[in-house]
């Protein structure tokens, strides 16, 4: 080997040495923490954490039974770290770096492990998400639809949407990476949702992988049971409006098979178009708010875990929603999936039969009858 050459080499392994030398050295950052509540003004605080500084206020107040000050953190701090990863999705890092938070991507994670924890706690849970319980709830929601729809009955609209997260291990017993695989070849949690005429979200079952059908979710959801106990006792004016994925039952209206143009059954499948759509609205309201759902930015936890922050995330979507809060420095985009599939096509129910399709179609024939003849 030339001189010129071994030279060359040690000023390369000198400067290596330098570089490493000054890396270990480095002084320790410390990065300063502002309190966003004086410094950010009340759009840019909306904009930042989703809450209002008065709701975010009432909402620390409602979850410090639940949450543990430490000498190092308040509970406002890891409130408003946590409620910076939903609305943001960023890695903890980034989070962390945040003026308003100023943590470690490990005090990051045991704050967003922390509040998630609270606000999934069923004190809080049943507090803001829940089906109707009586008559009385059920009429009110039966108002709101009416009101805005004009066909009495509906009590909600149903649909799943998928959450995209990082594939679980392989060999997970408890939640092997290959049930979580949906139709569109990501791994997701398909979350079923149900709305009210005004976005708010009734009831959110977060449990199924990517890979189990609406119909499937529906079926083992405590809703149904609801309802169809309702139709047992002859209360038989509460029905739920879903897509062609869902059973056609007296209590879940979905569209007709291609009916004739001009028919009343074409005029009601455009209204129940028109209807349905709103859990659509309600998903995508759900996601922009809180970008940690995006399918893009995708949930770097367990499916345990991930579920869990799809709850916080819908209960402070319901927070939102009963203020009236808008979406603050939020950009709507066209490309952006949120998770919801509506290529498949409407059902033909004709050579089918079981008693509840049966019952089903005689309501559904009633409802055209009487409101698209």
């Amino acid at each position: 080997m030339a001189n010129d050459d071994i030279d060359l080499i040690m000023q390369f392994n000198i400067m290596q040495n330098n570089m490493l030398e000054e890396w270990f050295t480095e002084p320790r950052r410390y990065m300063a923490q502002e309190n966003p509540f004086d410094v950010l003004t009340d759009r840019q605080f909306m904009g930042t954490y989703r809450l209002s500084k008065v709701l975010v206020e009432e909402l620390i107040d409602i979850l410090l039974p639940f949450i543990k000050a430490s000498n190092t953190l308040s509970v406002q701090r890891k409130v408003l770290t946590a409620l910076r990863f939903y609305a943001s999705g960023s890695y903890q890092q980034d989070i962390g770096e945040h003026r308003g938070a100023a943590l470690s991507q490990a005090s990051v994670s045991r704050c967003l492990t922390e509040v998630t924890e609270a606000l999934n706690n069923p004190r809080i849970m049943n507090k803001y998400i829940h089906f109707p319980a009586n008559l009385l709830e059920l009429n009110i929601v039966r108002r709101g639809f009416y009101d805005k729809y004009s066909i009495p009955g509906i009590v909600g609209v149903i649909d799943g949407t998928h959450i995209a997260i990082v594939p679980p291990k392989s060999d997970d017993e408890l939640y092997p990476e290959h049930i979580y695989v949906n139709r569109k070849g990501y791994h997701s949690i398909n979350t079923q949702l149900i709305c009210d005429s005004d976005l708010k979200i009734l009831n959110v079952c977060s449990k199924f992988p990517g890979s189990a059908h609406d119909s499937h979710i529906w079926r083992l959801s405590v809703v149904q049971d609801v309802l169809r106990h309702l139709h047992t006792i002859g209360q038989t004016s509460y029905f739920l409006l879903g897509d062609s994925r869902y059973g056609l039952k007296p209590w879940l209206m979905t569209p007709i098979y291609e009916p004739l143009e001009n028919s009343p059954e074409a005029r009601y499948n455009k209204w129940f178009g028109k209807t349905r759509s709103i859990i659509e609205r309600c998903n995508g309201v759900l996601k922009m708010r809180f970008r940690c759902l995006l399918k893009h930015r995708v949930l770097h936890y367990s499916p345990e875990k991930a579920a869990s922050i799809i709850n916080a995330c819908v209960i402070l979507h319901k927070i939102c929603i009963t203020n009236n809060l808008p979406l603050v420095n939020i950009e709507e985009r066209e490309d952006i999936d949120l998770g919801i599939y509506n290529d498949l096509p409407v059902i033909n129910y004709v050579n089918q039969i079981n008693p509840e399709l049966t019952a089903g179609k005689r309501y559904q024939q009633q409802i055209i009858s009487r409101y698209f003849q």
